[in-house]
């Protein structure tokens, strides 16, 4: 619970800066003074609250805060990129404007000779003067206001689609993996992947039965859920998660824990998936006998919980320590970041989640700086990591640039 209450601290101070830029840019500089601005402030500052009080309030069982608050901070974060990815254009047309303006006024000309006449002194007109343009208050409210249409226009747009990506069934990866010492007679052995399902305030029980039953039509030999399946207890969850007591493999279904596991109330959610049928490898393997050879599948607790008391941390060495060095062997470890230790034990593949692909585009870039593989295959010091991009979503019920999906991993011998 400390772990959240810090997260929504930090997440309130980055969000106010950033509801003070919006306000700048969306209201400040499209307004003058007056009714209209006042109310532009009132409504920054309501929803620059919005955002921390929602994720403190789906944590006590407020879900109703879960939608708005959610989609405004979807909307926020691309309102921002567009607005900053139009600074530089708006800066280069605020200086060809201004030179503009420079231009046409008038050049400051020697004094004209003073005529006299009955009426007394006068100066003679000047021939062809310009009167000095109106140096801009129009043309910057003019250029604040397009600037502010195009970037709201456009992030509705985005997260209009992703919304209809995030909601939308998971789609189906099929990769093959090569694995030296896979045994041949194991070629094409075969795990469906699933990780970040996050059941919580905006997912239930009708899609954990749609997983369930995506899972089950590919008639795999393993299933492999790799973390964070819940955003909340067992008691407000139980029953979404049920479907899972249907899931069909030729040899397991399995599960190693996420970080969310670990603000969920972990014990108890353990329990409650080993009661449905899934076998959690807490710092552990399991060996698979299949088609006249043997594979191990090991699994780690995420490396969250070091830093929780409520569970043990990885233990690398009790999951993968003392075995035969000729098998092949599989990590289910929810973060890919664990691939730099499991390399040590010459772990061949890890499987794992976490990333989300990155959600939502180009948040991904961030992650990669956290993250040694985003999405897909890569590789981690000699090690095969495949990630699978989560078949929920995370906070803003929105992906963009990383469909949901179930992974299907072939496993061939090379």
């Amino acid at each position: 619970m400390m772990a959240v209450l810090g997260f929504v601290a930090v997440l309130a101070l980055v969000t106010g800066l950033i509801h003070l830029y919006l306000w700048k840019r969306l209201v400040r500089d499209t307004t003058t003074p007056g009714r209209w601005r006042r109310i532009g402030g009132i409504a920054a500052l309501v929803l620059a609250l919005l955002v921390p009080v929602t994720l403190a309030g789906t944590q006590a069982g407020l879900y109703w805060l879960a939608w708005p608050g959610y989609l405004w901070l979807a909307l926020m974060f691309y309102l921002l990129v567009v607005l900053v990815v139009l600074e530089v254009p708006m800066l280069v047309a605020r200086l060809v404007l201004r030179r503009r303006v420079v231009a046409a006024e008038p050049t400051t000309a020697a004094p004209e000779p003073v005529l006299v006449g009955a009426a007394g002194p006068t100066e003679p007109p000047a021939a062809g003067a310009v009167a000095a343009p109106d140096h801009d208050p129009s043309r910057r409210l003019l250029l604040a206001r397009s600037a502010a249409i195009f970037a709201g226009l456009t992030a509705t747009g985005v997260t209009g689609y992703g919304i209809r990506t995030a909601l939308g069934p998971p789609h189906l990866d099929r990769v093959r993996i090569p694995l030296a010492k896979l045994p041949r007679s194991m070629d094409g052995l075969r795990i469906a992947t699933v990780s970040d399902i996050h059941l919580g305030p905006l997912r239930g029980r009708a899609h954990t039965e749609r997983i369930v039953a995506a899972i089950n039509r590919l008639d795999a030999d393993i299933v492999a859920v790799v973390g964070d399946l819940v955003d909340g207890s067992v008691a407000e969850l139980g029953s979404a998660a049920a479907p899972l007591r249907d899931l069909r493999s030729r040899y397991g279904s399995f599960f190693v824990t996420g970080n969310h596991e670990y603000y969920s109330g972990v014990e108890e959610w353990v329990q409650e998936v080993d009661r449905l049928g899934l076998r959690v490898l807490q710092n552990r393997r399991q060996e698979i006998q299949a088609r006249g050879g043997v594979l191990d599948l090991a699994g780690v607790n995420d490396l969250t919980a070091v830093g929780t008391g409520l569970a043990a941390g990885p233990d690398f060495a009790a999951a993968l320590g003392d075995r035969d060095p000729s098998r092949p062997v599989v990590l289910l470890a929810h973060q890919p970041l664990a691939a730099k230790e499991a390399a040590r034990y010459g772990v061949d593949l890890q499987l794992s989640g976490h990333t989300h692909g990155g959600q939502m585009v180009p948040f991904n870039l961030a992650v990669r700086l956290e993250q040694p593989v985003v999405s897909g295959l890569g590789e981690v010091d000699g090690t095969k990591v495949y990630v699978t991009n989560g078949a929920g979503f995370w906070g803003p019920p929105v992906r963009v640039g990383a469909e949901p999906q179930i992974s299907l991993v072939e496993l061939r011998s090379a």
